[in-house]
Protein backbone atom coordinates (compact mmCIF):
# COMPACT_ATOMS: atom_id res chain seq x y z
CA UNK A 1 0.00 0.00 0.00
CA UNK A 2 0.89 3.36 -0.60
CA UNK A 3 0.50 4.84 2.36
CA UNK A 4 2.94 5.04 5.63
CA UNK A 5 3.22 2.48 7.90
CA UNK A 6 3.40 2.54 11.80
CA UNK A 7 3.08 -0.16 13.03
CA UNK A 8 6.63 -2.62 11.80
CA UNK A 9 4.33 -4.88 9.98
CA UNK A 10 5.74 -5.01 6.32
CA UNK A 11 4.36 -2.86 3.25
CA UNK A 12 1.56 -4.61 1.50
CA UNK A 13 2.45 -5.30 -2.32
CA UNK A 14 0.94 -2.76 -4.72
CA UNK A 15 -1.87 -4.47 -6.83
CA UNK A 16 -0.71 -6.40 -9.55
CA UNK A 17 -2.61 -6.42 -12.64
CA UNK A 18 -4.02 -9.92 -12.17
CA UNK A 19 -5.18 -8.17 -8.82
CA UNK A 20 -7.12 -5.31 -10.25
CA UNK A 21 -8.70 -7.21 -13.05
CA UNK A 22 -9.37 -10.55 -10.11
CA UNK A 23 -11.28 -7.59 -8.22
CA UNK A 24 -13.03 -6.33 -10.97
CA UNK A 25 -14.44 -10.11 -11.75
CA UNK A 26 -15.93 -10.26 -7.79
CA UNK A 27 -17.14 -7.20 -8.01
CA UNK A 28 -18.85 -7.52 -11.42
CA UNK A 29 -20.65 -10.67 -10.26
CA UNK A 30 -21.24 -9.01 -7.01
CA UNK A 31 -23.29 -6.37 -8.79
CA UNK A 32 -25.23 -8.92 -10.95
CA UNK A 33 -25.93 -10.90 -7.47
CA UNK A 34 -27.82 -8.08 -6.33
CA UNK A 35 -29.97 -8.29 -9.53
CA UNK A 36 -30.16 -12.20 -8.59
CA UNK A 37 -31.26 -11.48 -4.61
CA UNK A 38 -34.21 -8.95 -6.46
CA UNK A 39 -35.71 -12.03 -8.82
CA UNK A 40 -35.73 -14.48 -6.21
CA UNK A 41 -37.66 -12.52 -3.79
CA UNK A 42 -40.56 -13.94 -5.15
CA UNK A 43 -40.25 -17.68 -4.63
CA UNK A 44 -37.71 -17.26 -2.03
CA UNK A 45 -37.53 -14.86 1.01
CA UNK A 46 -34.17 -13.43 1.75
CA UNK A 47 -32.91 -14.78 5.01
CA UNK A 48 -34.04 -18.37 3.88
CA UNK A 49 -32.44 -17.26 0.45
CA UNK A 50 -28.91 -16.58 2.41
CA UNK A 51 -28.97 -19.41 4.65
CA UNK A 52 -29.73 -21.55 1.36
CA UNK A 53 -26.65 -19.75 -0.62
CA UNK A 54 -24.26 -20.07 2.04
CA UNK A 55 -25.12 -23.96 2.48
CA UNK A 56 -24.24 -23.97 -0.79
CA UNK A 57 -20.97 -22.25 -0.99
CA UNK A 58 -19.87 -24.18 2.10
CA UNK A 59 -19.98 -27.38 -0.26
CA UNK A 60 -17.88 -25.90 -2.85
CA UNK A 61 -15.62 -24.35 -0.09
CA UNK A 62 -15.33 -28.16 1.50
CA UNK A 63 -14.64 -29.15 -1.86
CA UNK A 64 -12.24 -27.11 -3.31
CA UNK A 65 -10.26 -27.95 0.08
CA UNK A 66 -10.39 -31.03 -0.09
CA UNK A 67 -8.72 -31.06 -4.01
CA UNK A 68 -5.96 -28.83 -2.57
CA UNK A 69 -5.33 -30.94 0.12
CA UNK A 70 -6.00 -28.18 2.76
CA UNK A 71 -6.95 -29.24 6.02
CA UNK A 72 -9.60 -27.55 7.55
CA UNK A 73 -9.83 -29.61 10.80
CA UNK A 74 -6.18 -29.07 12.25
CA UNK A 75 -5.39 -27.39 15.22
CA UNK A 76 -3.88 -23.83 14.43
CA UNK A 77 -5.09 -21.44 16.76
CA UNK A 78 -7.50 -19.72 14.82
CA UNK A 79 -10.72 -21.16 16.00
CA UNK A 80 -11.75 -18.02 18.11
CA UNK A 81 -10.59 -15.59 15.58
CA UNK A 82 -12.62 -17.76 13.15
CA UNK A 83 -16.00 -17.84 15.32
CA UNK A 84 -15.91 -13.92 15.67
CA UNK A 85 -15.63 -13.58 12.14
CA UNK A 86 -18.49 -15.94 11.31
CA UNK A 87 -20.42 -14.06 14.10
CA UNK A 88 -19.81 -10.77 12.46
CA UNK A 89 -20.68 -12.91 8.90
CA UNK A 90 -23.69 -13.74 9.70
CA UNK A 91 -25.25 -10.96 11.74
CA UNK A 92 -23.72 -8.30 8.75
CA UNK A 93 -26.96 -9.72 6.70
CA UNK A 94 -29.55 -10.12 8.81
CA UNK A 95 -28.73 -6.19 9.42
CA UNK A 96 -28.75 -5.53 5.69
CA UNK A 97 -31.62 -7.60 4.62
CA UNK A 98 -33.76 -6.59 7.88
CA UNK A 99 -32.66 -2.76 7.29
CA UNK A 100 -33.75 -3.32 3.61
CA UNK A 101 -37.42 -3.35 5.36
CA UNK A 102 -37.54 0.01 6.59
CA UNK A 103 -35.39 2.00 4.33
CA UNK A 104 -35.11 2.10 0.29
CA UNK A 105 -32.55 -0.52 -1.99
CA UNK A 106 -30.91 2.96 -3.44
CA UNK A 107 -30.35 4.17 0.00
CA UNK A 108 -29.20 1.32 1.34
CA UNK A 109 -26.50 0.55 -0.88
CA UNK A 110 -24.90 4.25 -0.58
CA UNK A 111 -24.91 2.82 3.04
CA UNK A 112 -23.71 0.19 2.88
CA UNK A 113 -20.37 0.97 0.98
CA UNK A 114 -19.11 3.19 3.97
CA UNK A 115 -17.56 -0.25 4.35
CA UNK A 116 -14.34 1.28 2.69
CA UNK A 117 -14.13 3.93 4.99
CA UNK A 118 -14.45 1.68 8.22
CA UNK A 119 -11.83 -0.53 6.56
CA UNK A 120 -9.40 2.33 6.47
CA UNK A 121 -10.11 3.44 10.08
CA UNK A 122 -9.68 -0.31 10.92
CA UNK A 123 -6.49 -0.82 8.88
CA UNK A 124 -4.77 2.58 10.24
CA UNK A 125 -5.52 1.42 13.68
CA UNK A 126 -5.31 -2.35 13.88
CA UNK A 127 -3.12 -2.79 11.05
CA UNK A 128 -0.65 0.60 11.00
CA UNK A 129 -1.62 1.68 7.26
CA UNK A 130 -1.92 4.99 6.92
CA UNK A 131 -3.86 6.56 4.04
CA UNK A 132 -2.41 10.16 2.68
CA UNK A 133 -4.73 12.78 2.58
CA UNK A 134 -4.98 12.61 -1.59
CA UNK A 135 -5.98 8.69 -0.52
CA UNK A 136 -8.78 9.85 1.86
CA UNK A 137 -10.00 12.10 -1.21
CA UNK A 138 -9.89 9.16 -3.27
CA UNK A 139 -12.29 7.51 -1.11
CA UNK A 140 -14.73 10.27 -0.38
CA UNK A 141 -14.72 10.79 -4.28
CA UNK A 142 -16.01 7.09 -4.70
CA UNK A 143 -18.44 7.56 -2.27
CA UNK A 144 -19.59 10.37 -4.14
CA UNK A 145 -20.24 8.26 -7.47
CA UNK A 146 -21.81 5.46 -5.90
CA UNK A 147 -24.35 8.37 -3.79
CA UNK A 148 -24.31 9.98 -7.56
CA UNK A 149 -25.18 6.76 -9.36
CA UNK A 150 -28.52 6.23 -6.95
CA UNK A 151 -29.29 9.39 -6.53
CA UNK A 152 -28.47 11.59 -3.35
CA UNK A 153 -30.48 10.70 0.07
CA UNK A 154 -33.74 12.85 0.30
CA UNK A 155 -33.69 14.70 3.70
CA UNK A 156 -37.40 14.56 4.57
CA UNK A 157 -37.55 10.78 5.74
CA UNK A 158 -39.38 9.20 9.33
CA UNK A 159 -37.67 7.38 12.02
CA UNK A 160 -38.22 4.46 10.74
CA UNK A 161 -36.22 5.00 7.49
CA UNK A 162 -33.58 6.39 9.58
CA UNK A 163 -33.67 3.27 11.59
CA UNK A 164 -33.18 1.34 8.56
CA UNK A 165 -30.24 3.18 7.42
CA UNK A 166 -28.71 2.86 10.64
CA UNK A 167 -28.81 -0.88 10.70
CA UNK A 168 -27.34 -0.30 6.92
CA UNK A 169 -24.73 1.09 8.18
CA UNK A 170 -24.03 -0.94 11.05
CA UNK A 171 -23.90 -4.04 8.16
CA UNK A 172 -21.23 -1.92 5.94
CA UNK A 173 -19.57 -1.53 9.41
CA UNK A 174 -19.29 -5.50 9.85
CA UNK A 175 -18.55 -6.17 6.68
CA UNK A 176 -15.56 -4.13 7.49
CA UNK A 177 -14.57 -5.95 10.59
CA UNK A 178 -14.53 -9.21 8.73
CA UNK A 179 -11.79 -8.38 6.62
CA UNK A 180 -10.37 -6.39 9.32
CA UNK A 181 -10.42 -9.79 11.90
CA UNK A 182 -8.94 -11.89 8.87
CA UNK A 183 -6.31 -9.15 8.11
CA UNK A 184 -5.12 -8.77 12.22
CA UNK A 185 -5.63 -12.25 14.00
CA UNK A 186 -4.32 -15.84 12.90
CA UNK A 187 -6.72 -16.13 9.92
CA UNK A 188 -4.00 -14.19 7.89
CA UNK A 189 -2.04 -16.97 8.06
CA UNK A 190 -4.70 -19.78 7.35
CA UNK A 191 -5.78 -21.10 3.74
CA UNK A 192 -8.51 -19.13 2.18
CA UNK A 193 -10.85 -21.66 2.72
CA UNK A 194 -10.65 -21.70 6.23
CA UNK A 195 -11.26 -18.25 6.80
CA UNK A 196 -14.24 -18.33 4.77
CA UNK A 197 -15.27 -21.91 5.75
CA UNK A 198 -15.48 -20.06 9.49
CA UNK A 199 -17.89 -17.54 8.17
CA UNK A 200 -19.85 -19.45 5.91
CA UNK A 201 -20.36 -22.34 8.27
CA UNK A 202 -21.85 -19.86 11.19
CA UNK A 203 -23.66 -18.09 9.67
CA UNK A 204 -25.87 -20.87 8.15
CA UNK A 205 -27.48 -21.51 11.45
CA UNK A 206 -27.83 -17.57 12.15
CA UNK A 207 -29.76 -17.06 9.50
CA UNK A 208 -31.75 -19.85 9.46
CA UNK A 209 -33.05 -18.46 12.76
CA UNK A 210 -33.26 -15.25 11.59
CA UNK A 211 -35.73 -16.75 8.93
CA UNK A 212 -37.52 -18.82 11.64
CA UNK A 213 -37.73 -15.67 13.63
CA UNK A 214 -39.18 -13.92 10.98
CA UNK A 215 -41.87 -16.19 9.91
CA UNK A 216 -40.68 -17.03 6.58
CA UNK A 217 -41.80 -20.30 4.37
CA UNK A 218 -42.03 -21.11 0.90
CA UNK A 219 -44.60 -20.17 -1.32
CA UNK A 220 -44.65 -23.17 -3.75
CA UNK A 221 -41.91 -25.15 -5.05
CA UNK A 222 -39.19 -22.82 -6.63
CA UNK A 223 -38.89 -22.55 -10.46
CA UNK A 224 -36.13 -24.13 -12.46
CA UNK A 225 -35.20 -20.40 -13.04
CA UNK A 226 -35.03 -19.63 -9.44
CA UNK A 227 -33.26 -22.76 -8.60
CA UNK A 228 -30.09 -21.76 -11.30
CA UNK A 229 -30.32 -18.37 -9.46
CA UNK A 230 -29.79 -19.65 -6.45
CA UNK A 231 -27.07 -21.66 -7.65
CA UNK A 232 -25.43 -18.75 -9.11
CA UNK A 233 -25.16 -17.09 -5.79
CA UNK A 234 -24.30 -20.41 -3.70
CA UNK A 235 -21.59 -21.94 -6.14
CA UNK A 236 -20.02 -18.48 -7.77
CA UNK A 237 -20.77 -15.60 -5.26
CA UNK A 238 -20.36 -17.12 -2.26
CA UNK A 239 -18.25 -20.58 -3.02
CA UNK A 240 -15.96 -18.84 -5.35
CA UNK A 241 -15.62 -14.95 -5.58
CA UNK A 242 -15.54 -14.52 -1.55
CA UNK A 243 -12.90 -17.32 -1.65
CA UNK A 244 -10.67 -14.94 -4.27
CA UNK A 245 -11.81 -12.12 -1.54
CA UNK A 246 -10.00 -13.84 1.42
CA UNK A 247 -7.21 -14.99 -0.48
CA UNK A 248 -6.34 -11.34 -1.82
CA UNK A 249 -7.13 -9.89 1.76
CA UNK A 250 -4.02 -11.90 2.72
CA UNK A 251 -2.05 -10.32 -0.01
CA UNK A 252 -2.92 -7.00 -0.19
CA UNK A 253 -3.59 -4.17 1.12
CA UNK A 254 -7.07 -4.06 3.01
CA UNK A 255 -7.70 -0.20 2.16
CA UNK A 256 -7.23 -0.62 -1.62
CA UNK A 257 -8.89 -4.10 -2.11
CA UNK A 258 -11.93 -2.55 -0.12
CA UNK A 259 -11.95 0.47 -2.12
CA UNK A 260 -12.35 -1.35 -5.09
CA UNK A 261 -15.81 -2.36 -4.12
CA UNK A 262 -17.29 0.87 -4.74
CA UNK A 263 -17.34 -0.79 -8.34
CA UNK A 264 -20.05 -2.93 -7.41
CA UNK A 265 -23.18 -0.80 -7.11
CA UNK A 266 -22.04 0.37 -10.57
CA UNK A 267 -22.10 -2.92 -12.09
CA UNK A 268 -25.47 -3.45 -10.29
CA UNK A 269 -27.13 -0.37 -11.78
CA UNK A 270 -26.13 -1.47 -15.11
CA UNK A 271 -26.81 -5.17 -14.86
CA UNK A 272 -30.45 -3.45 -13.80
CA UNK A 273 -31.00 -1.52 -17.17
CA UNK A 274 -29.61 -4.54 -19.03
CA UNK A 275 -31.80 -7.48 -17.35
CA UNK A 276 -34.79 -5.55 -15.68
CA UNK A 277 -34.88 -2.25 -17.96
CA UNK A 278 -34.18 0.06 -14.88
CA UNK A 279 -33.83 3.85 -16.19
CA UNK A 280 -30.27 4.25 -16.57
CA UNK A 281 -29.18 8.31 -16.32
CA UNK A 282 -26.84 10.54 -17.60
CA UNK A 283 -25.12 10.86 -13.96
CA UNK A 284 -24.84 7.01 -13.99
CA UNK A 285 -21.67 8.08 -16.09
CA UNK A 286 -21.20 10.79 -14.23
CA UNK A 287 -21.06 8.35 -10.98
CA UNK A 288 -18.51 6.01 -12.73
CA UNK A 289 -15.74 8.61 -13.53
CA UNK A 290 -16.03 9.75 -9.93
CA UNK A 291 -15.26 6.22 -8.91
CA UNK A 292 -12.86 5.85 -11.41
CA UNK A 293 -10.93 9.24 -10.12
CA UNK A 294 -11.59 8.32 -6.69
CA UNK A 295 -10.12 4.72 -7.08
CA UNK A 296 -6.77 6.30 -9.42
CA UNK A 297 -6.23 8.49 -5.97
CA UNK A 298 -6.40 5.59 -3.51
CA UNK A 299 -3.86 3.70 -5.35
CA UNK A 300 -1.69 6.12 -6.62
CA UNK A 301 1.85 6.02 -5.83
CA UNK A 302 3.42 7.91 -3.08
CA UNK A 303 5.42 10.83 -4.34
CA UNK A 304 9.02 10.12 -4.69
CA UNK A 305 10.61 11.99 -1.38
Amino acid sequence: MSSDHVSGRPAAPSLSAGAIALMLLCCLSWGFNQIAIKLLLPEIPPYLQAMIRSAGGLLVILLIAAVRGVKLFKRDGTLGAGLFAGALFGLEFVLIFHGLEFTTASRAVVFLYTAPFFVALGSYKFLGERLRPAQWGGLALSFAGVACAFGVPQPDVDARVLLGDLMVVSGGALWAATTLVVKATALLKAPPEKALGYQVALSVPILGAASWLAGETLPGVPSGFALGLLAYQAFWVVGLTFLLWFGMIKTYSASKLSAFTFFTPLFGVAAGYLIMHDPLTPAFGVAALLVIAGLYLVNRPAPAR
